[in-house]
């Protein structure tokens, strides 16, 4: 795994979710009451962008097909065992690095 910087904690205000993009790869950071979540950027049904999603509560809803995932665990709200990849998040010096899989 490799910490890699997504963002400034600055631009992910509570309640919102930003997408951030690293080299090809697109994920999006979800702040649920000031806690800060990281899942892969692009949804499995049709290729949505998930870091262009809203929260609701703990749910990112993707914008393209309303499809939805908890932003903690990355499951889909229907189905439990469709589940997006999700990353550990550290936020050092308000800057926001997430630990991927290096590839």
């Amino acid at each position: 795994m490799a910490l890699i910087k997504v963002g400034s904690l600055d631009n992910v205000p509570p309640g919102q979710v930003v997408q951030a993009i690293h080299g090809d790869r697109t994920f999006a950071l979800c702040n649920l009451n000031g806690k800060l979540y990281c899942l892969d950027g692009t949804c499995p049904h049709a290729g949505g962008p998930l870091g262009e999603g809203i929260l609701q509560g703990e749910m990112l809803i993707c914008p393209w097909h309303g499809w939805e995932f908890n932003c903690v665990s990355g499951a889909n709200d229907d189905d439990e065992d469709l589940i997006v990849d999700h990353f550990p998040v550290r936020v050092e010096n308000g800057d926001i690095l997430i630990d991927v899989p290096e590839s």
